[in-house]
């Protein structure tokens, strides 16, 4: 049993959490994920771990409410109990002085992103960071952001905070005025990481995405998380999860992901329909 020892909201269904998790936080590299599971009848769910400590023995992690799992972890509290935990899993990012590196976070990617700007930083790097959400109140990490970051870009989709557009015109900016890039670190939805992609293929800069596919035992035995990079099936969980940007088809990932979006909903549905019967029950 691993015990949440700190929960914060960091926007509308966005939370962070600190677990107890000494042996996990020991042991963990910017990149690595956990595969949580709340309960014996609960799905392995994939996160990213953002931070440790290894003072107090917690890992961090942020997530956004999307399905049933998640929702059900957005309604835990401080000294609630999660079943399992396993990690740190996958190939740790490869890290050294790229000379500068560009870091890019849309939306909940920029939860891990953070991580890898700062072992970027560490490395000395020159870290540009550009994060990026649909309005001001979904931005993440801000601070968290420009504490690693030797320059900083924002931009919102409606123009509500930072630059009006999408971080891929930011990149491009970069790009057109001369920057010489070494590395690009792109993490968000899907299409955004393919536009990251699609950016920087034309100038042969080198790009990484991380990817979350749907993934069961996280140890490459399902094969459940399987993408096809350079044309030659990855899994996710032990070959990744970062892969050349360049590479990943990601027409078929976005296939992938929707395999049981049907299931889902259904879970969802049933989820509310209990929290809101408990409700009801609470207000007799």
């Amino acid at each position: 049993m691993f015990e949440i020892t700190e929960k914060i909201e960091l926007a509308h269904t966005v939370y962070q959490y600190k677990i107890k998790a000494p042996l996990i936080a020991k042991k963990r590299k910017a990149g690595q994920f956990v595969v949580f599971r709340l309960n014996e009848m609960g799905e392995r769910v994939p996160l990213t771990i953002v931070d440790s400590d290894n003072n107090d023995g917690t890992i961090t992690i942020i997530m956004q409410e999307v399905g049933k799992s998640t929702a059900m972890l957005g309604n835990m509290i401080p000294g609630d109990m999660i079943l399992d935990i396993v990690g740190p899993l996958g190939k740790p990012t490869h890290i050294e002085n790229f000379g500068i590196a560009v870091c890019v976070g849309g939306g909940i990617g920029t939860a891990p992103v953070y991580p890898i700007a700062k072992a970027l930083k560490e490395a000395g790097n020159k870290v540009i960071s550009i994060i990026g959400a649909r309005n001001k109140s979904l931005l993440i990490l801000e601070k968290e952001m420009r504490a690693v970051s030797d320059e900083m870009h924002i931009t919102t989709d409606d123009g509500s905070y930072g630059h009006h557009g999408f971080v891929t015109q930011v990149l491009q900016n970069l790009i057109d005025e001369g920057v010489k890039i070494g590395l690009v670190v792109g993490i968000g939805p899907v299409p955004m990481m393919r536009a990251v992609g699609n950016t920087t293929k034309p100038y042969s800069i080198p790009t990484v995405v991380s990817l979350n596919p749907i993934m069961v035992d996280g140890t490459g035995m399902c094969g459940a998380c399987r993408v096809t990079v350079g044309g030659k099936t990855q899994f996710v969980c032990v070959d990744g999860p970062e892969f050349d940007g360049h590479q990943v088809d990601y027409g078929e990932l976005i296939l992938r992901n929707r395999s049981y979006l049907k299931e889902e909903k259904l879970a969802m549905e049933e989820l509310t329909y209990h929290e809101g019967s408990k409700c009801y029950e609470k207000n007799k």
